[in-house]
């Protein structure tokens, strides 16, 4: 039976075109494994976290998740002005709210914790 999967990794990636001259990405691997992505396809699975190689594991973590929450707040944000959302029942549509409103207060914490990072 199949079933879905979600996942979370880090990578390192630059701008390449293919040899066909498609536009895309390079990409390394943690574990050394390098290979190439369409750019519509690398770019609909990753969120920047832009140059983080100094900092140590764990603060490169803290980055990643401050980043896909940042990103994530703003999908749920542009979602709450949709037609969809409007007509969503009226406690579907407070419990999104409080959500977005909790989301925002947790990446206020984390931003707090990524500036001391310098």
């Amino acid at each position: 039976m199949t079933q879905s999967y979600v996942g979370t990794k880090q990578v390192t990636a630059w701008p390449q075109a293919h040899a066909d001259g498609r536009e895309g990405y390079a990409v390394q691997y943690q574990d050394g494994y390098a290979s190439w992505s369409p750019k519509d396809v690398f770019e609909a699975a990753y969120v920047p976290m832009g140059h983080v190689g100094h900092l140590a594991p764990h603060q490169q973590r803290v980055i990643a998740e401050q980043e896909q929450l940042a990103d994530r707040i703003k999908k749920l944000e542009a979602f709450l002005r949709t037609p969809l959302f409007a007509g969503l029942p009226e406690d579907e549509q407070r419990l999104l709210k409080m959500q977005a409103d909790a989301m925002v207060l947790y990446l206020g914490i984390i931003n707090t914790r990524s500036a001391k990072f310098a």
